[in-house]
């Protein structure tokens, strides 16, 4: 059965590909394993809902997965069957930090536009 979304890494106007340098330089294989299954659960399963996705907020989710290093994030937004993933980041408090919020916002305008 093929996906039903397609999965890319938002890229900067530099090339960079800050959702990848952040899966591969700072988190540990079972991170990396965990965020890929859980990215594949969506790509294959969209829409999903809790516990593994969460609507940040219009155009905007997150995917939730339990990682050895805490609670793995990674925010993207849908254009047209593509996932972009905009950011990612270990959460260390209850709330959503708002910068991280702030920015994946941006990335998501910033690809739509």
């Amino acid at each position: 059965m093929p996906p039903i979304l397609t999965v890319r890494f938002y890229r900067t106007a530099s090339g960079a590909e800050p959702v990848r340098h952040w899966l591969v330089g700072q988190l540990s294989p079972a991170a990396r394993k965990a965020i890929g299954a859980d990215i594949k659960t969506v790509q294959f399963g969209w829409p999903v809902g809790m516990p593994v996705v969460r609507k940040m907020e219009p155009g905007l989710w997150e995917v939730r997965s339990n990682i050895p290093e805490g609670i793995g994030r990674v925010f993207f937004t849908l254009v047209d069957s593509e996932m972009v993933l905009l950011h990612g980041f270990v959460k260390k408090t209850q709330a959503t930090p708002k910068a991280d919020l702030a920015l994946a916002a941006l990335r998501m305008k910033e690809v739509r536009a």
